[in-house]
């Protein structure tokens, strides 16, 4: 009965967008190849497995304490396993340094090689997924000062240097045994929780370091690329940090890589979907770490809200899908963390094809002859055409339950599996 109302529904609703000049079902196809990262570090509140004590610090905090938390990489995974089941469109999975899986070895995060990690690649083939990847500068000794590739001891910044090396290395096999490309992130916590003295030279022992970490240029970029992110501030470095946005988008310029907006990191009332169409204007790709900050940098779930579609939009409007690397980064232990997976890689995935599904070349029609009324009314009223009807089939083409019918699924596994860890 179900699936007849929905072959239904999509009748009437594809019928509806049709007189707005909309061809849903290309729509969908083109939905379909836009692939969204999804981060590991929900799973286990970004504890990682290098030390069976693990967890985040250093400008990283996770609240709340739902019972079924992920304690091993298999745990990790069999978690990933379901929200994926539960997850239409195309996918990728976002990897930190932090989840390399030692098997006891006492191996530091400078001597990190592939072979830490092969359980991943291994995983992730057969999903035929790509990985990308993010070196880990925190939650470690030699990050306890605050400083990283920005420390004024040479000994710590040769550590961190000789770890993000490692990382490119580790991204570019990723690429090779997977056949996509990996795009690896660079976030430093560095700064001082008050104001400092010297502004300058931290952030000239940052470009020092990031520059001795790109020193052996590019590597191959179908398999592997670089991005580097800003950040206005964290914990514990509230007064100033050495990464800012005026550092990093200049750094991103001149050295020929890609820039990180991410949806938390800025003054609360900057958005990232602002700034995607100017950066482009000079980078020939970014990358995205989608999350939604509540007053700060708080990482909470991403809602179907006005920021997550102005971005959709943003990216498919301008044609951007080819030039902009979208991943979620969140983390919420107060809820159950599989649920918090499958609801921001949903409401990433509506906003996509919610993008794709707007009567541009009406509004772009309109715009060109000067009548901003008609835009207006044109953008308001695709708010109200039935969308809902169209994600309900783009489900069950692509095998996932539709509506809240996914919550069902993760409740009972939630009971089965992770409250008897």
């Amino acid at each position: 009965m179900k699936d007849k109302l929905i072959s239904l529904g999509y009748e009437y609703a594809s019928k509806v967008y049709e007189d707005h000049g909309i061809d849903v079902e290309k729509a969908m196809r083109a939905c379909q190849e836009v692939p969204v990262s999804m981060h590991c570090w929900q799973g286990d509140d970004v504890c990682g497995f290098e030390r069976a004590d693990g967890g985040a610090s250093g400008g990283i905090a996770t609240t709340g304490n739902y019972p079924g938390r992920a304690r091993t990489a298999d745990e990790l995974r069999q978690d990933i396993d379901l929200a994926l089941k539960l997850i239409p469109g195309a996918k990728k999975l976002n990897l930190h340094a932090s989840y390399a899986e030692l098997g006891g070895r006492n191996v530091d995060r400078d001597a990190y090689t592939i072979e830490l990690f092969q359980n991943w690649v291994d995983w992730a083939k057969s999903h035929k997924m790509g990985l990308d990847f993010n070196p880990t500068y925190f939650s470690h000794p030699k990050a306890e000062s605050g400083f990283t590739l920005a420390s004024p001891d040479k000994g710590i910044r040769d550590f961190w240097i000789e770890h993000g090396k490692r990382c490119r290395e580790i991204a570019l096999e990723f690429g090779k045994a997977l056949g996509q490309r990996s795009s690896v992130n660079f976030w430093m916590p560095d700064g001082y929780k008050d104001v400092p003295a010297d502004t300058a030279a931290p952030r000239q022992r940052m470009m020092e370091s990031l520059d001795a970490i790109f020193a052996g240029g590019k590597m191959d970029p179908a398999l592997e690329e670089d991005s580097v992110e800003s950040k206005l501030f964290g914990l514990g470095v509230e007064s100033y940090t050495v990464g800012s946005h005026e550092f990093m988008l200049p750094y991103a310029l001149t050295r020929g890589l890609l820039y990180t907006l991410d949806a938390g990191h800025f003054h609360p009332t900057e958005v990232i979907s602002a700034k995607i169409s100017a950066v482009l204007q000079f980078l020939p790709n970014i990358l995205l770490h989608v999350s939604r900050g509540v007053r700060w940098d708080s990482d909470h779930v991403i809602a179907l809200d006005d920021e997550l579609q102005n971005i959709m939009n943003e990216i498919v409007l301008n044609g951007y899908t080819g030039r902009v690397r979208i991943a979620l980064d969140y983390f919420d232990a107060s809820i159950n963390r599989v649920a918090a997976w499958v609801i921001g890689m949903r409401n990433a995935q509506k906003a996509l094809l919610k993008a794709f599904l707007t009567p541009r070349a009406r509004l772009l029609a309109a715009e060109k002859v000067g009548d901003y009324t008609t835009r207006l009314a044109l953008h308001e009223e695709n708010k109200a055409l039935p969308f809902s009807a169209i994600w309900d089939a783009y489900c069950q083409q692509q095998g996932v339950p539709s509506g809240d019918a996914w919550l069902e699924t993760v409740k009972k596994y939630e009971a089965d599996v992770q409250f008897k860890r």
